[in-house]
């Protein structure tokens, strides 16, 4: 039976899932590219993508549980924090976290076809360490986001795991939440390995896996400073960890970071 499910799941990703994909990928970015242009850029930057992400997982019949809504205030800006088991993450915060906010990604996802331009056309926050004066725009542009009263959300691991499990985390967000005495909320994201771990790729089908969000408690600054930093970082990855299934518990070192 369970090999029966399975081959009926690939010939529905392939006739259904994957031209759904496809076809919502192309609306959604001259939606945002349209909106942007002649409305609301944070209305038309978040929920076309928001929709977006909704669909792709009710097409892939990925189920999907949020615990810990009940922990964010809604007026609050905040900088989330995940970590990055694979391509689906970004479906399942896109779609299910519920806070209007920017990515911070890599700046080579801007080259992504449609993907990239409504990327670009959302404003959201290019991540470009080619030298000190794009690393500075990057995080005034960041800077600018949060003082609007808007969320940004980070992988501060920098890429996704090999092994499911967590690499290490880099100081750039936790840097810029206490420049600005934000808050922290770390993220922990499960399943999303399962689904695609990454040594497939993407191009590849998926395995059917329930995916699982964890909203835990915002980390509120204590001073500012270095120590700040370090002790949020800490805490943050403490957090994320501890809401890890046990077969991804403990540190992987990742050679991509």
């Amino acid at each position: 039976m369970k090999i029966l499910l399975k081959i009926l799941y690939i010939i529905y990703q392939i006739f259904i899932a994957f031209p759904v994909m496809v076809i919502m990928t192309i609306i959604t970015a001259l939606e945002v590219g349209i909106g942007t242009t002649i409305g609301n850029g944070h209305f038309w930057g978040y929920y076309p993508g928001r929709w977006w992400a909704k669909v792709i997982m009710r097409a892939f019949l990925i189920p999907v549980k949020v615990e810990g809504r009940e922990n964010l205030e809604k007026e609050q800006s905040y900088v989330f924090v995940a970590n990055h088991q694979g391509i689906f993450d970004i479906f399942l915060i896109y779609g299910y976290l519920g806070r209007n906010f920017k990515w911070m990604m890599k700046y080579q996802l801007g080259k992504i076809p449609f993907v990239g331009y409504a990327c670009k056309k959302s404003h959201q926050i290019f991540v470009d360490k080619r030298g000190p004066k794009k690393i500075k725009q990057t995080y005034d542009t960041a800077r600018e986001i949060l003082q609007e009263g808007y969320s940004v959300t980070v992988f501060p691991e920098g890429a996704r795991s090999f092994t499911g499990h967590m690499g290490i985390f880099r100081k750039g967000a936790f840097a810029l939440a206490n420049e600005l005495q934000l808050p922290v909320v770390p993220l922990t994201i499960n399943g999303s390995f399962d689904v695609l771990p990454r040594t497939r790729g993407f191009i590849n089908l998926i395995d059917w896996h329930p995916l699982r969000l964890t909203i835990h408690q915002p980390i509120y600054p204590v001073g500012q400073g270095p120590d700040n930093v370090d002790a949020t970082m800490r805490q943050a990855y403490e957090s994320v960890m501890s809401g890890l299934v046990p077969k991804y518990q403990g540190y992987v070192e990742n050679p991509d970071q």
